[in-house]
């Protein structure tokens, strides 16, 4: 009986020290989903400002030179950008957007070059034949964000200028209402006729006309520097607030199971106990019987 009730004392203290650690980590994946939730609210007004100035730019000029050599998406491959996690526990985060990746590359004609952001999604990626060229580190706080969209876009651009890439891909988890996260894509380039038709086409926002000043071309092409920097950032924000939404609500479903685990622990341990102390009486009263003399 006392092993048997030590050893129920030890499985109550695991799952109690376990049970610590989840709440720990489900406050932390709360509070930095807020971080993120923020900088992605923050992230749309300034992608709309982006959007309103190469509307207006557009309204004026052609498609600049800068643009010219990337609608030609027959001439190189498709690459594409794969957000994913650094760390476990994050229930399918990571499973979700690889098979998006995978479906939605096997509609695509012509080579596919991956680069994967974050260790976890890069072997889930392996594993289905989808191999990368290359990977990123994950950043950890919204200040990281920022040098991880340069070394994403000096890669991308050094692959452009070569040849090897006409078409890129962004592929990420987003917050959803009424659910953890859901998949998404969106095509970074080329920037082609219709990409520059549909931005011309946004309704201002005002009745007075935007007017470019001084010159148009340069101020496109800083404009389109933003567009790929706000898309890229947001991009990776959305996919953190997403892994951070997947830990917490794996965390509650582990708190949930580790609750009823040492409820139905503590009561098997109380059980045992009580039989025991019933056990023991029952012995203490047959001694007791058997000692007095009968009358």
């Amino acid at each position: 009986m006392s092993d048997t009730a030590a050893n129920l004392r030890r499985k109550i203290n695991s799952a109690g020290e376990l049970d610590s650690v989840v709440r720990t980590m489900k406050a932390v994946a709360a509070s930095s989903i807020g971080q993120y939730e923020n900088a992605v609210r923050s992230l749309d007004d300034y992608y709309r400002t982006v959007q309103l100035g190469l509307s207006a730019s557009f309204r004026r000029t052609e498609l600049s030179a800068f643009a010219s050599p990337m609608s030609s998406p027959e001439s190189g491959a498709i690459g594409a950008i794969v957000f994913g996690s650094d760390q476990g526990l994050v229930g399918r985060f990571n499973e979700d957007i690889v098979e998006f990746v995978a479906h939605t590359l096997k509609e695509m004609p012509g080579k596919k070059m991956v680069w994967s952001v974050g260790e976890r999604v890069q072997s889930r990626l392996v594993d289905t034949g989808l191999h990368p060229e290359g990977g990123f580190n994950l950043p950890s706080a919204i200040n990281a964000i920022t040098p991880l969209v340069w070394q994403i876009l000096m890669e991308m651009e050094g692959r452009r200028e070569q040849g090897e890439i006409t078409q890129i891909y962004l592929f990420h988890n987003r917050p959803k209402d009424g659910a953890v996260y859901a998949p998404v894509s969106q095509r970074l380039l080329p920037l082609d006729n219709q990409w520059r038709h549909d931005l011309a086409n946004i309704p201002w926002p005002t009745n007075n006309l935007p007017e470019v000043m001084n010159s148009t071309e340069q101020t496109l092409r800083a404009l389109i520097r933003e567009y790929f920097f706000v898309s890229l950032f947001r991009a990776c924000a959305e996919s953190l607030a997403s892994e951070n939404a997947s830990r917490l609500s794996a965390m509650q479903r582990a708190e949930k199971n580790i609750d009823e685990l040492l409820e139905d622990l503590n009561r098997t341990f109380h059980r045992l106990r009580q039989s025991g102390i019933d056990e023991e009486m029952f012995d203490v009263v047959a001694g007791f019987e058997a000692l007095t003399p009968a009358r």
